[in-house]
């Protein structure tokens, strides 16, 4: 196998990946609730296409075909997703599973786009290196757009955990003060009165 044989496996397992989040993502956007977390997501759809395009281009340069592998890993973080989605949590912790299912995703283009652009380094298409770098560029800035978005979710998940943890320690302390009340309250009991009793007589 040579170097531009790897490069063209490693390049086809890219364009699989994309293709997929490019039908995946539409389902993500329609299930965030946070509206920021939404366009962000739909604005990288966009770019996702791009991507595309470009991987064509470079496909094109090196005189081969982008079909004929499936990218396992990319299925296996779609799935995750999948998985995400049909939980159905409420926001602000269902969003903040989804930013998660992004990153993981943005770390795997990160470091399938990083790894060829090196290999068309070394084989001095410099001209695919270019292409390549801007799709890398892309997706770092969409990873770093998620894990802001991530702090800010973070921070609204753990106000709404402490106020529920207030909730439960006052229903805790409410239910405590009536059973110590129950306790503390005198039981009177309704006594029959004794008979008088009758002394025994001696016998003269």
């Amino acid at each position: 196998m040579s170097l531009k044989e790897v490069l063209v496996d490693e390049l086809k397992d890219l364009y699989s990946a994309e293709n997929q989040l490019v039908k995946a993502l539409p389902k993500i956007v329609k299930a965030c609730e946070d509206e920021e977390l939404a366009e962000s997501i739909n604005q990288h759809l966009e770019e996702t296409k791009g991507h595309v395009e470009r991987l064509q281009r470079v496909f094109e340069q090196l005189g081969e075909k982008p079909t004929g592998k499936l990218c396992k890993g990319m299925e296996g973080l779609v799935e995750e997703g999948k998985e995400v989605i049909e939980q159905g949590e409420e926001a602000p912790f269902g969003d903040l599973m989804i930013t998660g299912a992004a990153s993981r995703v943005e770390h795997y283009e990160i470091a399938g786009y990083t790894s060829v652009i090196e290999i068309a380094r070394g084989l001095g298409e410099d001209e695919i290196v270019d292409l390549l770098t801007e799709t890398l560029e892309e997706e770092e800035a969409a990873n770093e757009k998620l894990a802001a978005k991530a702090k800010e979710l973070i921070g609204e998940a753990a106000e709404m955990s402490e106020d529920e943890d207030v909730e439960t320690v006052s229903e805790e302390d409410e239910a405590g003060e009536a059973s110590m009340t129950r306790k503390q309250t005198p039981h009177t009991s309704k006594t029959s009165p004794k008979k008088p009793s009758r002394g025994k007589s001696r016998a003269a």
